[in-house]
């Protein structure tokens, strides 16, 4: 294992305190501007999210209507639309397929939409032990220095049989190896290049967790817009449920 990511997955848990969980339940806000031009304005302002450690999958609740939830499953690819008891309504396989010739103006339909916040929000809530499992590569590169403040890095390769952004991001860690931006290209937003930042790092059964994430775009140069987000998440508290 990278030295950097040993240190990096000992800041936040530990390997030991990670494999003891199952899933984690966590109470949030997600906004910003790019909700509206996609047509879902404020539709994800009040949600829970589950978060199964052991696969990819995530179970939004409620999604757009009180009685409603959204399902994700990565293989195969899949989006599937619930009553809040389990009872299925409607299903959107291959998924990631629906956002070909997509920009980042392009509307989205509801599978879209649960596609998008399924697959994302399981990879930031399992970083950075995501990057132990089989495939996943990760490797410390040259430090970056923002705001007066030097970052370690971690160059992560993803495999193909992981849902995520794109096939290689880059990691920012601080002194203390809590974790502060990534970077990646929003594949189905139309490749857009983003900086995401993270930061009020909170315990939670014994895991860190930001609970406060800014979304930014990003320049070709590594710099960032930090005029306004164009996503906001703000964690309430997270359950985590152990073997």
């Amino acid at each position: 294992m990278d030295a950097l990511l040993s240190d990096v997955i000992d800041a936040h848990g530990g390997m030991a305190r990670w494999s003891e969980i199952n899933a984690l339940t966590a109470r949030l806000s997600i906004a910003g501007p790019i909700w509206a031009s996609k047509g879902w304005r404020d539709a994800l302002v009040n949600e829970t999210v589950e978060i199964d450690t052991r696969n990819e999958r995530s179970v939004f609740t409620p999604f757009l209507v009180e009685n409603r939830r959204s399902v994700f499953d990565a293989g195969p690819q899949r989006v599937t639309i619930e009553t809040t008891d389990g009872q299925k309504i409607e299903e959107r396989v291959d998924a990631r397929d629906a956002f070909r010739g997509h920009t980042r103006a392009t509307p989205w339909d509801q599978f879209h939409l649960g596609y998008f916040v399924g697959y994302a929000f399981w990879n930031y809530f399992t970083t950075p032990f995501l990057f132990t499992w089989p495939g996943v590569e990760a490797t410390e590169i040259e430090p970056w220095e923002e705001s007066g403040q030097v970052w370690r890095r971690l160059r992560v390769v993803f495999p193909k049989e992981i849902a995520t952004h794109n096939p290689v991001q880059l990691f920012y860690y601080d002194l203390d190896c809590l974790q502060r931006r990534m970077d990646y290209v929003t594949e189905i937003l139309g490749s857009s290049l983003v900086a995401h930042y993270t930061s009020a790092h909170r315990t939670f059964g014994g895991v860190v967790i930001p609970t406060r994430r800014r979304v930014f775009r990003r320049n070709q140069d590594g710099t960032s817009n930090l005029n306004v987000p164009s996503i906001t998440i703000d964690i309430a508290d997270v359950d985590v449920d152990v073997r």
